[in-house]
């Protein structure tokens, strides 16, 4: 073989490992995006190097699979979704005491399906490997029950709040809480129906 061919030879082997490293990379960033959806475009811009971002979400899948999770099992999610309609039930009278409890049987929630609850960031990141999608959700109502610790809290927005806990409730919970009622037969002003409107 003369040096012409092999030069040749060698080129064409590391063009041929460069576009096998550029779909390895091309086919985990796919992977990484269908599995955290709006939290891997979250991130990237937060990181600002798509890198660093996609190292980390690997590095919560790898701290996830340690977790031991459990699946409710009919009573419990009974006793759930009991829970969040009396919530609903209350906020009518006292929503701001009402998105702290939400809070509260969320963070319950949580702790039972087997995550860590204790640091906010911390649990995010645990809940974002198989819940990214109602991430969003969780961290407004997060900010909302801050603002309204501090008193800054509109009774609009604690409805959302409720809202937004509900969407990670019911993720969590893998059924909507509570059954919703025909339109037909729906009041408008039904406490139940709180977080539908």
């Amino acid at each position: 073989m003369s040096p012409t061919q092999v030069i040749v030879v060698v080129l064409a082997v590391l063009v041929v490992a460069a576009l096998v490293a550029a779909a390895v990379v091309a086919g985990r960033r796919r992977t990484l995006k269908h599995r955290f959806g709006p939290e891997y475009d979250r991130l990237v811009a937060e990181r600002d190097n798509r890198t660093a971002a996609e190292r980390e979400l690997r590095e919560r899948e790898r701290r996830h699979a340690e977790l031991e999770l459990t699946p409710l099992d009919p009573p419990a999610r009974a006793r759930y979704a009991a829970a969040w309609e009396e919530l609903q039930v209350r906020f009518v009278d006292s929503p701001a005491e009402t998105v702290g409890d939400a809070d509260e049987l969320v963070s319950r929630l949580i702790a039972e399906r087997g995550y860590p609850t204790g640091d906010f960031p911390e649990q995010i990141a645990h809940l974002s490997v198989e819940h990214a999608r109602t991430l969003t959700h969780y961290r407004d109502a997060h900010e909302i029950r801050l603002r309204n610790e501090r008193g800054e809290a509109s009774t609009e927005e604690l409805r959302q709040a409720l809202v937004h806990y509900r969407t990670l409730f019911a993720d969590l919970l893998g059924e909507e809480p509570v059954g919703q009622q025909p339109p037909a037969q729906r009041r408008p002003d039904s406490p139940h129906d709180v977080t539908s409107r």
